[in-house]
């Protein structure tokens, strides 16, 4: 049966103390289970203007209606008003995730941080900002997180090798179009990438004639193509004035038989064995501005004598 893995984004505060209570009530409606990705530290998301001068970021602010998703309060934090701590703030409605039965990881301690700025910074850099996040993460949880996806599918060569040190399991940090093993500097790491394979609501609204009343259609056919998928939603949309919306999906991939899930549960089904290597790299995606980490080109091995392959496992010849 093809799968929809659906895995939540949670950007904001606003998004933790609305957004998920919201989707927690709409999926249990619905009977699924979803996969929810906290930002775990300061809530910075007014200085996401910063990126005023990038190409298509004001085209999506207008076609989005950032302020009416978002809220002016949201879009103050971290330049006239101080960035309020999520994890601290709204602990209370990230266990209540846990308790009803959903998966959940962690996204980033940083939204906007991360997003602007990890790309371009080093090792170090990138292991303080993915250290301070699985710290908060288990001292909510009291457990080590899982699962990682990156905000806003922003990535380094450093992030990759980190999810594997830090005892991650499983990755959604890049679009494409079905699971690998990431190839990073020609190394084979061992956390595999479910990567985001369909548009989200804030890339197709308002553009080629997509609106919150069609767009339920047009991803409903394109997630009918027989393959497994995994659609990114967001607490601030979805779980706000968007929910009609998802709603919709949801019913949707119901009478179409397929069948919703976790990215954990999903990943369950995968036999990593034969997942193929790919490298990352970074890619435009249609809707949203900048780049993005991307599922890259298919890495081939050369066969390996069977003597070699048994001499690595430790096997003897008969």
């Amino acid at each position: 049966m093809p799968t929809i893995a659906l895995k939540v984004d949670v950007d904001t505060l606003r998004g933790t103390h609305e957004g998920v209570p919201a989707l927690l009530r709409l999926l249990e409606r619905h009977g699924v289970r979803a996969t929810f990705l906290f930002s775990l530290g300061p809530d910075h998301t007014g200085r996401a203007l910063k990126r005023i001068f990038r190409p298509g970021f004001l085209s999506k602010v207008r076609r989005t209606s950032v302020a009416s998703h978002y809220g002016i309060r949201t879009l103050l934090y971290g330049t006239l008003l101080p960035g309020p701590d999520i994890g601290r703030r709204a602990a209370g409605e990230m266990l209540a995730t846990r308790h009803a039965g959903h998966e959940t990881g962690v996204h980033t301690w940083d939204h906007i941080l991360w997003q602007d700025h990890v790309a371009k910074r080093d090792a170090d850099w990138t292991r303080r900002q993915l250290q301070l996040a699985v710290d908060r993460y288990r001292d909510i949880f009291m457990e080590s997180p899982r699962i990682h996806g990156a905000a806003g599918w922003q990535m380094n060569a450093a992030a990759y090798l980190l999810e594997q040190e830090l005892g991650f399991q499983l990755a959604s940090d890049s679009r494409g179009t079905h699971p690998f093993l990431p190839v990073v500097d020609g190394r084979v790491l061992s956390v595999p990438q479910l990567p985001t394979t369909l548009p989200t609501l804030d890339e197709l609204i308002g553009t080629d004639g997509w609106t919150a009343d069609n767009v339920a259609d047009y991803l409903l056919r394109l997630s009918s193509d027989g393959r497994n998928h995994v659609y990114t939603l967001h607490a601030e949309l979805e779980g706000g004035q968007l929910a009609p919306v998802f709603e919709r999906l949801l019913s949707g991939w119901k009478a179409a038989g397929l069948d919703c899930l976790t990215v954990g549960d999903y990943a369950a089904r995968i036999d990593r064995s034969t997942l193929p290597e790919h490298t990352v790299e970074l890619g435009e995606v249609a809707g949203r501005s900048g780049t993005l980490a991307v599922q890259g080109a298919l890495v081939l091995r050369e066969p390996q004598p069977a003597g070699d392959a048994m001499a690595r496992s430790g096997a003897k010849p008969r």
